[in-house]
């Protein structure tokens, strides 16, 4: 696990800006206004390399270890990051008031999100981000100014919250925004898709990028257990309805299917409605669960081990792929599923919440195993967590 912040005695800073983290070779392409940039002194190898006129250059400010000396009077961070959590092509938020740096985006990462809200409509058992009422409003502009410092070339980006569709029209300007800046990046959209039933909302994200798609979360084949999962009712009504506004607006649809008990418990009937209903979706994730949040609360209603919804998920995977449906396996390690889904089974969980058991270690297929969540505990640890110490001729699987 590489966190996403870390301690840092901040100087000199007016306001908190958000920063890109920048050595020699970043400036030498000048992508980036020095204004904007903060000068990473740790990357510079030799103490003369920092000559007077390199540091008299327009910086926002500069980046040193605790045992390194800042230009005086300049703005500065001095990290406590012996983890190595700020890297140059990152890009940081301030907290001068928490004496924190976070890491918003990191180079070179396929996990980079823009967190778009806290709020939500639904109030789903095992969100592991539960929504709070509050206005923020003011992220749309922050995510505006973090997409101006992301790399042009990086690999993906997603959008998520709380639900993202709530920001209205600032949905709209921040996937403009990131058409701008980032028309070949491939921006993944989490939502629950219910605000799309509303007239023409849908249309309004038509060309709005050229690598955009949507993941949109069911939970069941009709509307009892969906509205039941997500605590919402009229929910299920509204997610069909969006899900066909946006296929009609020529949007790209991923269905998202936590596994909790109930849902695991009609998984069949929830498949084939899928492949009846909506087979124009792209793919279909089947997601272990995180186990954080509200998931804690409802541990008994919705836990259950991978070891026994093996059967379910082969009947599911099975029936999906022999229709050409595009299915994975998203949060769930290998040692817990059957060989035969090793090829379905994707390292979808994040570097910065991604750890793994004492039996990982000598583990022969632990680097493209998702591990677990670092929150993971005994309580929602599958008994069959084992370690591979054999190859199986002719069984693969994929990165995410």
């Amino acid at each position: 696990m590489l966190p996403l912040d870390t301690k840092a005695k901040l100087t000199n800073w007016g306001h908190a800006p958000l920063l890109k983290v920048a050595d020699l070779a970043e400036m030498a392409v000048g992508r980036f206004p020095f204004e904007r940039m903060a000068l990473d002194l740790r990357s510079i190898g030799q103490k003369s390399a920092a000559t007077a006129e390199l540091v008299g250059l327009p910086w926002a400010g500069f980046i040193a270890n605790q045992d390194a000396q800042l230009p005086s009077g300049r703005p500065g961070v001095v990290l406590d990051d012996r983890a190595g959590i700020v890297r140059p092509g990152d890009v940081i938020e301030l907290q001068p008031l928490r004496s924190r740096v976070l890491v918003r985006y990191r180079r070179g990462d396929a996990s980079n999100v823009l967190f778009a809200t806290e709020q939500c409509n639904s109030y789903c058992m095992m969100c592991s981000q539960p929504p709070h009422d509050v206005d923020d409003a003011w992220r749309i502009e922050q995510m505006c100014e973090l997409v101006k410092l992301i790399d042009a070339d990086t690999p993906s980006l997603a959008i998520s919250g709380g639900e993202p569709t709530l920001l209205g029209a600032g949905l709209n300007r921040v996937i403009g925004h990131c058409a701008d800046r980032l028309p070949a990046t491939p921006l993944h959209v989490l939502t629950n898709g219910r605000r799309f039933s509303a007239h023409g909302y849908a249309a309004t994200f038509e060309a709005a990028h050229p690598a955009l798609s949507w993941g949109v979360p069911l939970y069941g084949d009709h509307f009892c257990l969906h509205d039941y999962v997500v605590q919402s009712s009229g929910a299920f009504a509204e997610t069909i309805k969006g899900l066909y506004a946006l296929h009609q607006a020529g949007q790209r649809i991923e269905i998202r299917v936590v596994l909790v008990k109930p849902t695991v418990e009609r998984l069949q009937e929830l498949v084939r409605y899928l492949y009846r209903n909506l087979p124009f979706v792209e793919h279909v994730a089947l997601m272990g669960i995180e186990p954080t949040g509200f998931a804690k609360a409802h541990y008994d209603d919705i836990w259950i081990d991978p070891a026994d919804m093996a059967d379910a998920l082969e009947a599911a995977v099975e029936f999906l792929a022999a229709r050409s449906m595009a299915v994975s396996l998203f949060n769930l390690p290998l040692c817990a599923l059957s060989r035969s889904l090793w090829p379905f089974a994707r390292q979808s969980i994040s570097n910065w919440k991604r750890d793994y058991l004492p039996p990982c270690e000598g583990c022969l297929v632990r680097e493209r195993c998702a591990g677990f969540f670092s929150w993971t505990t005994d309580a929602w640890t599958s008994r069959a967590i084992r370690t591979i110490t054999h190859h199986e001729e002719g069984v693969s699987c994929e990165k995410h």
